[in-house]
């Protein structure tokens, strides 16, 4: 067990883009204090958030008023890891994706002597990621890998899921249904289920090698969503288009607002009558 697993959890600071707190963390950090929470037993939940599911929350007034409440929201994508920096100085050398948070956590998961649940995808997804899992971290526990149905849940059904989770033993539950299902669901379980739950979108796609990941230069250069575009741009042309204008335009204004605010009062008053 590593000291910082072993002492009582420290949730990195957080800071506002667009209403939303976003986590200025990096992926070790995210690590250890999501590791620290798991060995004290403490509930939490933890998520990834690119530029989707930041304008996803920053656009829903009830989605914010929940995801604002999680203990951490990594800035998945580098948008919002430039956001970050440029507006609150973060000094973020790099994001954290939900595929690589996942991957380090299970890593580090095995060596602690840690059990994962594993909750969305399908079917053959899961059997995938579970043999990629195991391959990779042989001394990996996995509690139990689950595939909810494409309906929302029964209130019976919800209520067996809810004693399945916490029967297993799990300490880590990563959550892989898409945003912003797998938020939703994770804040309206914020009181029920015990392990850490962690949303990571599609790390389970990734890691099964059910979808590729992008190249790493896209990946640093922003432009990770361009390459899922053209994997799928039917599903995902409207996502983008919407979502990343928002963001530039929320982007533009809070830049110069800050400009703005970082100028002498006389010409803050010069500014507001232009």
């Amino acid at each position: 067990m590593s000291t910082a697993s072993a002492c009582r959890p420290h949730w990195p600071v957080k800071r506002d883009l667009f209403g939303v707190e976003i986590s200025a963390v990096t992926c070790s950090e995210a690590c250890d204090a999501i590791l620290a929470s798991a060995h004290q037993g403490e509930p939490a939940i933890v998520s990834a958030f690119s530029v989707h599911a930041l304008i996803e929350a920053a656009t829903t007034a009830e989605l914010a008023g929940w995801v604002n409440r999680f203990a951490m929201i990594v800035p998945d994508g580098q948008p919002v890891r430039w956001a970050l920096n440029w507006l609150h100085d973060a000094r973020l050398k790099s994001n954290v994706r939900g595929a690589d948070l996942m991957w380090n956590l299970c890593q580090r998961a095995a060596a602690e002597n840690l059990s994962i649940y594993l909750y969305g995808g399908t079917p053959s997804t899961l059997a995938r990621l579970v043999g990629s899992l195991q391959n990779a971290f042989p001394a990996m526990r996995i509690a139990r890998a689950e595939s909810p149905p494409f309906r929302p849940l029964t209130a019976d059904e919800d209520e067996a899921l809810i004693e399945r989770i916490n029967a297993s033993g799990a300490s880590l539950m990563f959550i892989g249904l898409g945003c912003p299902k797998q938020d939703i669901f994770a804040a309206a379980h914020a009181d029920t289920i015990r392990p850490v739950q962690i949303c990571v979108g599609a790390a389970f796609d990734f890691h099964a090698g059910t979808k590729p990941a992008a190249p790493v230069w896209m990946q640093r250069s922003g432009l990770e969503w361009l390459y899922r575009l053209g994997q799928e741009p039917r599903r995902l042309w409207k996502r983008y288009l919407v979502t990343n204008t928002k963001f530039l335009a929320k982007l533009v204004v809070e830049l110069t607002r800050k400009r703005v605010r970082s100028l002498p009062y006389d010409k803050q008053l010069e500014q507001r009558v232009t």
